[in-house]
């Protein structure tokens, strides 16, 4: 066990050391999707581009349920660490990893049954149902591999485990990666093929969790004996997971409605959308592998009532991360349409997709604060603010403002709904740290 890092004295280091290799495996993970787009896009059908972006919230909700377990697990492992209590760690981690089993098999039969009703409300038309069909089948196959994963990535890391869950992520991205265009374009198996290559990548890393936990870890377990766990345990679990599960959740809803919104407006702006949606990860995934990378530390040093680390770790946090929000922003804004280029040489995509990418990435610095502030939020195992956070940046507030944003300014309103609600949702989280948070930093 790497339990030294959380007696580290510098604080800033022991965050770079856990954060580094979180946001190395999202870089990866970054690349990964990127290169999934890519394959996808060089069929040079739009309607395969499309059904793929369409596939994308049913995705993001198997990793919304996985992430109830793996965040809400991880927070209350790094507390139970900072009060030295192993016990409840190893019966914590084992409800998570049969949990999300369960869990898993569960929703996978339900997508199954419920298939040609959920495509069209997610937006699937004439050109596009075949291809979002394909795609989603093979996705709620692997849906038990898909949610498994996001268990023990979170859990080595609340242990002191970076590296380790860094090497399983990476693994299977880089898997995904060299699937994907032999089983999309070699074999001519399009969006399934892109699906299949997913679960594959995600199934590598689970056995190779498992391997670690089993053979590494003096803390975690699989075993089944140690699967009970306390009423408050439960508790604390769900209250910090569902809320964590709740962003994932709502940014499928948002990612649903933005596309039904754009169904009048052609199929090609869907398609740009799903690019840009992608592209802008590229921010999204480097601040979220930062303010993650923090996770483990807010919760020991709070478990073990150590308030002076505590805030000498929030104010490093909000600095670094918010320097990093700029520099994204700007780097991203002067290259998009390079960027767009890189996916499609379609005229229109591409002038289209460039005013949406700038307005996506042009509020980061605010998506930067909310990030950290939620995270912290639920390390504490604060349920209410993580609560208001979770369904406030694309939940609540996003749809009020994407409606009003849209039938006040139409297809303009559409692109800078969510910059507008950022700028909101950080408002609200800064409110939020100085009444519910601001006496446990000081």
């Amino acid at each position: 066990m790497e339990n030294e890092i959380f007696n580290e004295p510098r604080v800033s280091k022991a965050y770079m050391h856990l954060s580094v290799p979180l946001v190395l495996s999202m870089v990866v993970t970054l690349i990964y999707n990127l290169a999934d787009t890519f394959f996808v896009a060089q069929t040079n059908d739009t309607n395969i581009v499309a059904g793929v972006s369409l596939g994308a919230p049913l995705f993001t909700l198997l990793m919304a349920v996985g992430n109830i377990f793996g965040q809400g697990g991880s927070s209350l492992i790094s507390r139970l660490l900072g009060q030295k209590d192993k016990e409840g760690v190893r019966h914590v981690s084992s409800f998570c990893f049969y949990a999300t089993i369960f869990a898993g098999i569960i929703i996978g039969i339900a997508m199954l049954v419920f298939r040609v009703p959920l495509l069209y409300v997610i937006g699937a038309n004439k050109g596009t149902f075949a291809h979002a069909s394909s795609y989603y089948i093979y996705l709620a196959i692997g849906a038990p591999a898909i949610m498994l994963s996001f268990i023990h990535s979170n859990l080595l890391r609340s242990e002191g485990m970076s590296k380790e869950s860094m090497a399983g992520t990476i693994m299977g991205a880089v898997i995904n990666i060299v699937l994907d265009p032999i089983f999309i374009s070699a074999l001519g198996w399009g969006a399934g093929g892109a699906a299949i290559a997913t679960v594959i990548g995600y199934l590598c890393s689970d056995i190779f969790f498992a391997i670690i936990v089993v053979k590494r870890s003096k803390i975690l377990s699989v075993s089944i004996k140690e699967f009970k766990i306390p009423a408050k345990h439960m508790g604390q679990i769900a209250g910090i997971g569902i809320p964590a599960a709740i962003v994932n959740l709502m940014q499928s809803v948002s990612i649903v409605l933005v596309n039904q919104f754009l169904l009048p407006f052609g199929n090609d702006k869907i398609a740009a959308m799903g690019i840009v949606l992608k592209v802008s990860m590229i921010a999204l995934l480097l601040l979220t592998g930062f303010a993650f990378g923090g996770q483990p530390l807010f919760g020991y040093y709070y478990g073990a009532g150590d308030k002076k680390r505590l805030s000498e770790l929030f104010r490093f946090c909000i600095c670094f991360i918010s320097i990093m929000a700029v520099f994204l922003s700007v780097v991203i804004i002067l290259f998009a349409p390079n960027l767009m280029r890189c996916f499609m040489q379609n005229d229109s995509i591409i002038s289209d997709g460039t005013l949406m990418l700038r307005w996506q990435v042009s509020t980061m610095v605010f998506v930067g604060i909310i990030l950290l502030m939620t995270i912290v939020f639920q390390s504490l195992g604060k349920v209410v603010g993580s609560f208001i956070l979770s369904i406030s940046r694309q939940g609540i507030i996003f749809l009020i403002v994407l409606a009003v944003a849209y039938y006040t300014a139409g297809y303009m309103g559409i692109v800078v709904s969510q910059a507008i609600a950022d700028a909101i949702t950080a408002v609200i989280a800064v409110i939020l740290f100085r009444k519910q948070l601001y006496n446990e930093f000081h």
